[in-house]
Order: C-alpha cells, then sequence, then structure tokens
C-alpha cells in the first residue's frame, strides 16, 4: 500500500487551516487537518477530520507530524484488510 498525501486549505468553522488529503493506492481515505494557535498546547498537531472507508473511525489519536498520522493510517489499513 502507498499513501500520498496532498495540500489543501479546509474551512474548519473556527478558522481555515492547513490540512493534507491522504490518498491510499490512489483512493481517498482520510482528511488531516493541522491544529491552529487556539487549541493551546495542542496546536501545530494533526487531527483526522475526516476518515472515508476503513479509516472511518469514531476516535483517532491527534498526531505529532505528518509521519505519524501516515504510519497511524498505514497500519489501520493493514489491520483492518488483515481481519477482513
Amino acid at each position: 500500500m502507498t499513501l500520498h498525501l496532498q495540500p489543501v486549505r479546509v474551512a474548519t468553522g473556527s478558522e481555515d487551516g492547513d490540512g493534507q488529503l491522504v490518498f491510499a493506492d490512489g483512493f481517498l481515505v482520510a482528511v488531516l487537518v493541522q491544529l491552529s494557535g487556539q487549541h493551546g498546547a495542542f496546536a501545530g498537531m494533526w487531527f483526522l477530520e475526516a476518515g472515508f472507508g476503513l479509516t472511518a473511525v469514531m476516535s483517532a489519536p491527534l498526531f505529532l507530524d505528518l509521519d505519524a498520522a501516515q504510519d497511524w493510517i498505514g497500519r489501520h489499513l493493514s489491520m483492518k484488510r488483515g481481519s477482513g
């Protein structure tokens, strides 16, 4: 499985933010948003704004950086695919 990120601006409601569309093997699987300064100690971290298909989860952790987010997405997709 190959993950590909594409930068995007996301209208989050509180303020527009930097985001990344995440594709796995050409399919959109997630939208990540970088938390702004209004999130205090969490500013700069990445949040799973939306997951699709196998990444549609009720609760995902905050990620320190994009590498951590990609690792989580890759593990999650692999785990789900392996169990089905």
